[in-house]
């Protein structure tokens, strides 16, 4: 199945899991799993969240970003990938005077 970010607009998400700022994103979900093409602008951020039935990964592809995930803080950048477990918690801030852009997949865990 082809998902096609490059022709959908993006979305403003402010205050995103109660961050600062605001998500960028544009999103596909088919109930069973989300993939989103995202923008941090700089100075935003995702703020602390769980993942509870499901797990969240972030693949980097323009800037750096902070991580912070079970109390551990991560520096991430263009090229790393970042992986929250299901029943861990994290965010993702951009203190940078540049945009992080990213991709996500967040598969829903089913029993």
């Amino acid at each position: 199945m082809k998902i096609d970010h490059k022709n959908q607009e993006f979305q403003a998400f402010p205050n995103f899991k109660g961050g600062d700022g605001q998500l960028n994103a544009k999103m596909f979900f088919d109930g069973k799993c989300r993939i989103l093409s995202g923008e941090l602008p700089a100075g935003s951020n995702i703020g602390m969240h769980t993942h509870e039935g499901n797990s969240e990964i972030i693949f980097v592809l323009e800037g750096t970003g902070t991580v912070i995930c079970d109390g551990e803080t991560e520096i991430v950048e263009a090229g790393n990938c970042h992986y929250c477990p299901e029943g861990s918690t994290h965010s993702f801030r951009n203190d940078t005077d540049s945009t992080i852009r990213f991709l996500a997949v967040v598969p829903e865990h089913h029993l």
